[in-house]
């Protein structure tokens, strides 16, 4: 299995990940190889538009099986905004990297919210309504951002699986299963026995950040 972690609009970065595991397949060919995209692919960067075109596209690594695209907090307020129109939900995304991604799309700043969504091809909305939060595969469980320790998966609610930090990043105890996730920035994987950080920053200078699970092993590639 593979996942990758926060992408906000760097497309060459996703490109070249996506080569990496292309050759890291070659080398070490599975029947079964999934790829997981924790989400987070927009905004902040410089090509939100692009990273969803390529998403959307079905473009994967040669040797993948299966893609799982999940949500992220940064899709969830795209929507908010581009759905609601309301004034929270609009000023939340400008202050989160909005602008950015309208830049991407070609929408002047100066629009008002109200054409945001007229001036936009359906296909990315309908592609974000489509994320799932939350995608389990034997001992991993991936979202976005972490879970609410002592809460069945089952019964997590969307607001955490895409926003939490604590009080999940600082619980060491066991959990339901070893959680794959993004959101929190490090400069390095961060790797505890009951949950993998994998957000390294590619939009601030850092780099993009994939995970190799096998079994009870995990690796990483990055570009």
């Amino acid at each position: 299995m593979y996942a990758v972690g926060d992408v906000h609009g760097c497309l060459d970065r996703l490109r070249a990940l996506h080569g990496r595991i292309t050759e890291d397949l070659a080398e070490r060919p599975t029947r079964e190889a999934i790829l997981v995209h924790l989400g987070d692919y927009v905004d902040r960067g410089p090509d939100s538009a692009g990273v969803l075109a390529h998403l959307m596209a079905g473009t994967a690594p040669q040797g993948i099986t299966a893609t799982v695209n999940l949500l992220g907090n940064h899709e969830a307020m795209m929507l908010d905004a581009l759905e609601r129109r309301d004034e929270t939900s609009v000023d939340l995304w400008l202050r989160n990297g909005a602008f950015a991604t309208l830049a991407s799309f070609g929408l002047e700043q100066a629009i008002e919210p109200a054409r945001w969504a007229a001036r936009l091809s359906p296909e990315p909305v309908t592609f974000l309504r489509g994320l799932a939060p939350m995608h389990r595969i034997g001992p991993y469980v991936f979202v976005h951002a972490g879970i609410r320790p002592g809460v069945g998966l089952e019964a997590q609610s969307r607001e955490d699986v895409i926003w939490i930090r604590d009080p999940f990043l600082s619980h060491a105890a066991p959990l339901e299963a070893v959680v794959v996730h993004g959101h929190t920035p490090a400069h390095a994987p961060v790797v505890r026995p009951n949950r993998i950080g994998i957000d390294t920053g590619a939009v601030m200078g850092g780099t993009l950040t994939c995970a190799v699970l096998e079994q009870d092993r995990v690796g990483f590639l990055s570009a």
